[in-house]
């Protein structure tokens, strides 16, 4: 079967409530995992919040001093970028709600008549197109404003109290920005790379931990459950990964270095968005996988070469999982290098399919029964493994082209920039 890659882990992880939790601790202490991301984010709302109603309450002693940690967390978006951009459809939004209360109750008295045509006009201001994902906060900050205007008296106080409505708003989300910007920016854990060794990591650790039971011939309800779970969750990966792309883009245009002699040429993120969209595929065939895993019954398979199959799968799993921590390991300075790796663990992975296909056709197992597990395993275990080899040619298939262009370009094959 496959050989041993050392380093590989070949033991079956513990399960149960309190095993899981060691191991998903252990997950966010490692560099660029979705736990540390996770945990990082949590961290930085806490913090955004908690600076917000410190100002907001006890300097500002403002009564409706939730409008400020309220604001801040809408503020803790993916990039900085998307900070700010949000940052303006939502102070947007907020003030159109208060400025709509305002008018209307200045205008009309506060009863239930005045409540259903302020609902009535910030919904139809909501839908507009410019305020985007934040239209829902016009009618919010409207019913907030209103419950704010019947509950106070005179007009000075009435005035001072929507105003104070929209200072809040515009604390939380400059402290929000600044949280953003100075605490680990995303802007430097968002990059490009990062999306896709982020999502590569994980998908090295799910496989990691489902080689070894495989191998072993260790499989139990309790763990094929959770394989499925998180190979489900990888999307929430993939997506991360393509606002990382998204970023890289963004930054290339408001970054100042962008126009310096030397950071031309790298400016193009079409190879790393085609590489986010080939382990799109493999998570995506990951998850029929472990749903197939899932879906036996183990219990009731026996024999020897049922052993055989479990721990060919095991191998070729294994194989692919080398395949994942190379990518989770990319780095622009040495795709040249890393992309002839790539291919040549995707052909030992190829080797061992072939291997398991050729002993499995040869043996016992029925295979044409659906019944079984075997033969739906075999067929996606055939196009998870496509799916690899797809990613490690496209990812030469880009390292050759940029360095065809590198060499037309000054007739150097020093640099390579990824692209397509």
């Amino acid at each position: 079967m496959a050989q041993v890659v050392p380093g590989r882990r070949t033991w079956v992880a513990e399960q149960g409530p309190w095993a899981r939790s060691k191991q998903w601790l252990r997950r966010a202490a490692g560099s660029e995992s979705h736990e540390r991301h996770t945990l990082l984010s949590i961290g930085k709302s806490t913090l955004a919040a908690s600076v917000s109603w410190l100002i907001a309450y006890h300097l500002m002693q403002a009564s409706s001093a939730a409008f400020a940690p309220f604001s801040a967390l809408l503020m803790m978006q993916v990039t900085v970028y998307q900070s700010v951009a949000q940052s303006l459809r939502y102070v947007a939004a907020v003030a159109a709600g208060v400025a709509l209360q305002g008018l209307i109750g200045f205008a009309v008295n506060p009863d239930m008549a005045a409540f259903v045509l302020v609902t009535l006009v910030a919904l139809v201001i909501g839908r507009w197109s410019a305020l985007g994902t934040q239209g829902s906060q016009v009618a919010t900050a409207a019913f907030f404003a209103f419950s704010t205007y019947v509950s106070t008296t005179g007009t000075v106080e009435r005035l001072t109290q929507l105003g104070q409505i929209i200072v809040l708003v515009l604390i939380g989300c400059a402290v929000g920005i600044l949280v953003n910007l100075l605490v680990f920016p995303p802007m430097r854990y968002r990059s490009a790379e990062y999306g896709i060794r982020s999502l590569a990591h994980a998908l090295c650790d799910l496989v990691g931990d489902i080689h070894p039971s495989l191998s072993e011939d260790s499989l139990d309800p309790d763990s094929t459950d959770q394989w499925r779970t998180r190979a489900e969750r990888m999307q929430t990966l993939v997506e991360q990964a393509r606002s990382g792309v998204q970023t890289a883009q963004e930054s290339v245009y408001l970054n100042p270095r962008g126009f310096l002699r030397r950071h031309r040429g790298h400016t193009s993120f079409t190879g790393y968005a085609a590489l986010v969209e080939a382990l799109d595929r493999v998570a995506r065939q990951l998850v029929s996988v472990t749903l197939g895993l899932d879906q036996a019954r183990w219990e009731d398979e026996r024999g020897a070469d049922h052993r055989a199959f479990v721990r060919g799968y095991g191998d070729l799993l294994a194989a692919t999982g080398e395949i994942t921590r190379l990518l989770s390991e990319l780095d622009e300075d040495r795709l040249r290098e890393q992309a002839r790796h790539l291919c040549a663990q995707a052909e030992r992975a190829q080797e061992c399919r072939t291997l398991l296909s050729d002993e499995t056709e040869n043996g016992s197992l029925p295979l044409a029964d659906h019944t079984r597990p075997y033969g739906i395993l075999m067929v996606e275990a055939t196009r998870l493994m496509d799916e690899f080899q797809y990613t490690c040619d496209l990812l030469q298939q880009c390292v050759d082209q940029a360095l065809g262009r590198s060499e037309c370009d000054d007739g150097s094959t020093e640099s390579t920039t990824f692209t397509k």
